[in-house]
C-alpha cells in the first residue's frame, strides 16, 4: 500500500474536497491510503496557517518514514515563504519520497528538484476533487502513484528530462536560490488569471534567465482577464517570439494547466512505471 501524506504549504483546502478525495481513494484505489494533515484546514489570512505552521506540517509529512509520498493539497500562494527553510530540515526519509503538486507549489518542487530530494511530479491536487471533472484529474495522479502511466503528458517519453511549472511561479523563482538547473530539459509552462500582456512580460523575464533548454512546450493559459484594448498577439505567437529571441526550440503545446485535463509531468528522467 502507498501511504500518501497531504499538506498545504500555501492556501487551505476545504473539508469537503478532502472528504471527496478520501471517498474516491476508498472506492477505487485500495492500494493507496491518504492522510490529510490537520493543517490543511487552518487559516491565517490567505494562508493555511502561518509560515511556521505550514513549514512544520510539510516537515511532518516529508520526514515521516511511514509515508511514501507527499501530495500538496492546493496552490494559491505561500510555498515560496517556507521552501528554503524546509530544505535544510529534511531527513533521509524525505529523500525517498514522491512529491506531487503544481501551480504555487512549484516553488517547493523546484527547490526539491534542485537539491535532488525525492521524485517530484507536476500533477493535479486534492482541491480538484470539488467537481466531477476534477475527480478525473485526481484519479490521474492516483493512477500514476500506482505505476499507471496513462495520465502522463503525452510528450513525456523518458528519453529527455522534463519539468513543468506555472509561468509566473518560474519567473519569480528564476533569480533565487530555489531555481533548479533545467539545462537540456523540455520545459512545460502554463498560466491562469493573467492578462495577455502580462504573459508576454513574464516570457520576457524568463527569456533572459533560462539555460539552454532542449525545448519549450506551452500548456493551457486560462481565465485570461479582458484588457481595455486587445493585446493583438495570439498566445502561441507570444511563446514562439520569446523562444526565438532566447534560442529555445519551441516544441508545440503541452497538456498541462489549471484545468481538469491537467496531465502528470515527472521532473527529470524518472520512470514512473517503476513505482510500486
Amino acid at each position: 500500500m502507498t501511504k500518501i501524506a497531504i499538506c498545504a504549504p500555501a492556501s487551505p483546502i476545504t473539508r469537503e474536497a478532502a472528504a471527496a478525495t478520501e471517498a474516491l481513494v476508498e472506492a477505487e484505489f485500495p492500494m493507496h491510503e491518504v492522510v490529510f494533515h490537520d493543517q490543511c484546514f487552518e487559516r491565517a489570512g490567505h494562508f493555511a496557517g502561518d509560515d511556521l505552521r505550514r513549514l512544520a506540517a510539510f516537515l511532518d509529512c516529508a520526514n515521516d518514514p511511514a509515508f511514501d509520498a507527499v501530495w500538496f493539497a492546493r496552490g494559491g500562494y505561500g510555498s515560496n515563504r517556507i521552501a528554503e527553510a524546509a530544505l535544510v530540515r529534511l531527513n533521509d526519509a524525505a529523500r525517498a519520497k514522491t512529491y506531487v503538486g503544481f501551480s504555487d507549489c512549484g516553488y517547493i518542487m523546484g527547490a526539491l528538484y534542485k537539491a535532488g530530494i525525492g521524485q517530484c511530479a507536476h500533477g493535479s491536487m486534492p482541491i480538484n476533487a470539488n467537481s466531477l471533472e476534477g475527480l478525473e484529474a485526481v484519479r490521474r495522479v492516483l493512477r500514476w502513484l500506482a505505476g499507471d502511466n496513462s495520465g502522463l503528458e503525452p510528450s513525456v517519453d523518458g528519453t529527455t528530462p522534463t519539468a513543468a511549472f506555472n509561468l509566473i511561479t518560474l519567473a519569480m523563482m528564476a533569480p533565487t536560490q530555489l531555481m533548479p538547473d533545467l539545462t537540456d530539459h523540455v520545459l512545460m509552462l502554463e498560466e491562469v488569471s493573467e492578462h495577455m500582456y502580462s504573459v508576454d512580460r513574464i516570457f520576457f523575464s524568463l527569456a533572459g534567465s533560462l539555460p539552454r533548454l532542449a525545448g519549450l512546450r506551452l500548456g493551457e493559459v486560462t481565465e485570461v482577464p479582458e484588457n481595455d484594448h486587445p493585446f493583438g498577439t495570439q498566445l502561441e505567437d507570444i511563446a514562439k517570439f520569446w523562444c526565438a529571441r532566447a534560442g529555445i526550440p519551441y516544441l508545440g503545446r503541452a497538456e498541462i494547466g489549471h484545468t481538469a485535463a491537467n496531465k502528470v509531468v515527472p521532473f527529470g528522467l524518472a520512470s514512473p512505471s517503476k513505482r510500486s
